[in-house]
Order: C-alpha cells, then sequence, then structure tokens
C-alpha cells in the first residue's frame, strides 16, 4: 500500500510519484495518465489524496480520496492557515452551512457515517484551526 497526496491533475512521473512507484516496479505513466483522467473533473492543485495498492506482478490498482478536511476548511474561510494556539485564539469563521456542504463531500470517502457524525468531526476540526463557528 503506497499513500500519497498528489495535485489533481498534475501526476507526473518526478517525485514524490516516481520514486514512490518506481521502486515497486510499477509503471509510472500508465498511473499518471489514469489519476490526471480521473481528477480532470477538480479544480487544479487541489491536493488529493491517493492510496496505491501494488501487486507482485507488478500490477496496480488504486482510490482517490477527498482532499483533507483541514484544506475545505482553510478554503471555505479563506485564511491560509490555521491558528497558533488552537482555542484561544481565531482566525477566522466559518458558517454551519459551509460545514454541512464539506461533510456532504467527506461522506463520499466513507458512507456508512452519518453526515451527523461528519459535521461533529468538522466542527472539532474547525475549533482545533482557529475557526469559530456561526449561523
Amino acid at each position: 500500500m503506497i499513500r500519497l497526496t498528489v495535485p489533481a491533475g498534475k501526476a507526473t512521473p518526478s517525485p514524490p510519484i516516481g520514486p514512490a512507484l518506481g521502486q515497486k516496479g510499477l509503471n509510472l505513466m500508465e498511473f499518471c495518465k489514469s489519476f490526471n483522467e480521473k481528477t480532470k473533473g477538480i479544480i487544479d492543485n487541489t491536493p488529493v489524496p491517493v492510496e496505491i495498492t501494488a501487486y507482485s506482478d507488478r500490477t496496480f490498482e488504486y482510490f482517490i480520496k477527498t482532499p483533507q478536511t483541514s484544506y475545505f476548511l482553510k478554503k471555505a474561510a479563506g485564511i491560509a492557515k490555521g491558528a497558533d494556539q488552537a482555542g484561544r485564539s481565531f482566525v477566522g469563521e466559518i458558517s454551519v452551512k459551509k460545514i454541512y456542504e464539506i461533510a456532504k463531500i467527506k461522506q463520499q470517502d466513507k458512507q456508512f457515517i452519518s453526515l451527523e457524525h461528519w459535521c461533529s468531526q468538522i466542527m472539532a476540526s474547525a475549533k482545533s484551526m482557529g475557526l469559530k463557528v456561526v449561523r
């Protein structure tokens, strides 16, 4: 199992993809072309986590996940980074509606988790980043 974060539509055989797949003897160009094709509908340069399963016959399959929650929170709040001291200082605000929208996107990774659970996890992440949740 190889885990990487690759910008959407920007997979190339250079690091970090090249060394990670090359040491397993996998076809770099096949992965890059396929990944770029599958992520062409995502905004360019969005960091996309991908899990690659390499098999002994040098074939592979991969699963594209949704970007990290912190990426969505920073983008929705319009901030570059979270607070230096979580819970003590605030760097921005985020609405409950935006949290719900993020939860709908994140639910695609693990559909058996309820939206309410996702929302509570995202609110906790927002708080730890120094974001205040508003109505």
